[in-house]
């Protein structure tokens, strides 16, 4: 198993305040998708991780093989396991078998982390990837897994989802000498959507319902003996028990999922107390049935959002600045005459390594009906190329070594979105005028070719299925390199028009040129109205015209 530690670091939560390193996911059910794929999403955010897109081909293993369990976060080295007899290949969160898993830590109660376990979340989700040819079985072998060898994170929400069936199950360990952990994992609802975003979600469990619940025989009694629950088992909340809500979790992450579900179930603005930190709310269900069909670009689209429309809108404050920027650096939390204060923290944020959304279509070979739509940095300006789940090489613009954390490439597109980010953090109100017809220029034009591609692959597939993997691994990895380079011409476009502060015209998509062929004088847009009273109310008489 090759050492790529580095893909799951730093994606994980223990809340303290507001201060986060977190991570999204979005979940919908085949019968609540247009076309009946199931998806769900990631963004895997940190401030060190790099993003790039990893492999692990199919392998035969011989017997006694043994399996090196590396923490993600730290690169620690945990333990082995055995190795089995035969793995499947995986590309990022998604195997050839049209599996995907992807995770939200919550954090929940300190004292349950076992540090002399083996297996940590991480890890979890790319063995049992290897090992797993539906969702259940990825469950089965996760929560074997933990029984087995113990489970060293803290508290996870995990996504785990194939072509037929998405599922939410979250894990909490038992704490130090006391191997294993407590879990629960729940079947959504076909025609229905669920979000999580590192707090605990899972309420009543329905203990009756074999077929769409699986769950730790000792997840109520656990809780029991350590005092987190005295009551009927049909009132247990796992969300109560193993992690409280606070402020810290509600404002910043019950928040993200009830902005997504908002946008589907117009009655979730009842929950607006909840999700702005009143603790003795009713918590928001699990999923919803929403009131239209996603798309896969209703997804993507999703994991953009900063709040627009609502009252935490993150363009509508004062840090928000004369050019309306939906960011916040951090430290989220600041502190101003003794009294603490709080940036929101929205599903798209600056310092993503890498975003998600795994298709998964049953009416097609695995090897064609799994699209791993992938992109880099801020999902806001990211763009969600197609890699299926049958490919053999990942793009150079992905590729594992095409620079890191502390060295730029510029045939990284890890690089080059993070170089156009960073300049339309300064403008954004401008230049997201600019960035975002390039985008949906290309995913635009994704949706109208995979069609296409599915096609000629199946083609393919029915004579020589290997003909069929080349095909889509030619398909996918020179369009993730085409829209690299297409990205790298944006950020050129976009320094020479707002190159120092200024806005160059334009005139029939070419910049203006006077009759000498120099450029002709540029706008200067300035600042806002509110903008410039902060600064006469700052300066005083001292800017004062006289």
């Amino acid at each position: 198993m090759r050492k790529t530690w580095i893909l799951m670091a730093a994606c994980a939560v223990m809340f303290s305040g507001m201060e986060a390193l977190a991570c999204t996911g979005l979940l919908v059910g085949k019968k609540a998708s247009v076309d009946g794929s199931v998806m769900i999403s990631y963004a895997a955010d940190s401030h060190t991780l790099y993003g790039e897109l990893y492999r692990w081909p199919a392998a035969t293993w011989p017997k006694g093989a043994m399996l090196d369990i590396i923490e993600w976060d730290t690169h620690k080295p945990l333990g082995q396991i055995p190795q089995v007899e035969q793995t499947y290949s995986v590309v990022g969160n998604m195997n050839e078998h049209q599996v995907a898993i992807t995770e939200s830590t919550f954090g929940g109660r300190s004292e349950l982390v076992d540090t002399t376990g083996i297996m940590d979340y991480g890890s979890l989700i790319y063995v049992a990837l290897q090992r797993s040819k539906t969702a259940r079985e990825a469950i089965q072998v996760m929560t074997g897994l933990v029984k087995d060898y113990g489970y060293y994170s803290s508290g996870e929400t995990f996504s785990i989802a194939d072509k037929n069936e998405a599922w939410v199950m979250e894990m909490i360990g038992k704490g130090p000498g006391n191997k294993g952990a407590v879990w629960v994992a729940i079947r959504i609802p076909d025609d229905c959507i669920s979000a999580h975003a590192n707090q605990s979600r899972i309420q009543q469990i329905p203990f009756d319902d074999k077929e769409n619940c699986l769950y730790s025989p000792d997840v109520v009694s656990f809780a029991r003996e350590k005092g987190y629950f005295s009551g009927k088992d049909k009132d247990f909340s796992f969300q109560k028990a193993y992690c409280p809500y606070d402020f810290g979790s509600l404002r910043g992450c019950e928040a993200r999922v009830w902005s997504f579900f908002r946008k589907y179930d117009k009655s979730m603005d009842r929950y607006t107390d909840l999700i702005k930190g009143d603790v003795t709310k009713k918590p928001m269900p699990l999923y919803v049935k929403p009131d239209r069909l996603l798309s896969v670009q209703d997804v993507q689209n999703g994991m953009r959002d900063h709040f627009e429309g609502t009252d935490l809108d993150m363009t509508k404050d004062a840090g928000a600045g004369s050019y309306k920027v939906p960011y916040r650096w951090r430290p989220m939390t600041f502190e101003v005459d003794g009294q603490e204060y709080t940036n929101e923290r929205a599903i798209a944020t600056q310092q993503t390594g890498f975003v998600i959304v795994p298709q998964m279509r049953n009416w097609l070979p695995d090897a064609v009906g799994g699209i791993l739509w992938f992109g880099v940095d801020d999902a806001d300006m990211a763009v969600f190329t197609p890699i299926y789940c049958s490919v053999t090489a990942s793009p150079e613009c992905y590729r594992v070594g095409n620079g890191d954390m502390m060295n730029f490439s510029w045939t990284s597109a890890f690089w080059i979105h993070n170089w156009v980010a960073n300049m339309a953090y300064g403008k954004y109100s401008y230049m997201i005028q600019d960035i975002r017809p390039v985008q949906q220029e290309l995913e635009n034009g994704y949706q109208q070719t995979v069609p296409a591609i599915d096609k000629a692959a199946m083609e393919l597939y029915a004579k020589n299925p290997a003909e069929a993997v080349k095909f889509l691994t030619w398909f996918s990895t020179t369009t993730a390199d085409q829209a690299t380079a297409r990205w790298k011409k944006l950020g050129e476009y976009l320094l020479v028009k707002y190159m120092d502060g200024n806005v160059k015209k334009e005139e029939n998509g070419q910049f203006k040129q006077n009759g000498y062929g120099l450029s002709e004088y540029p706008d200067f847009p300035g600042y806002d109205e509110d903008y410039y009273r902060s600064i006469v109310k700052s300066a005083g008489d001292k800017l004062k015209v006289k």
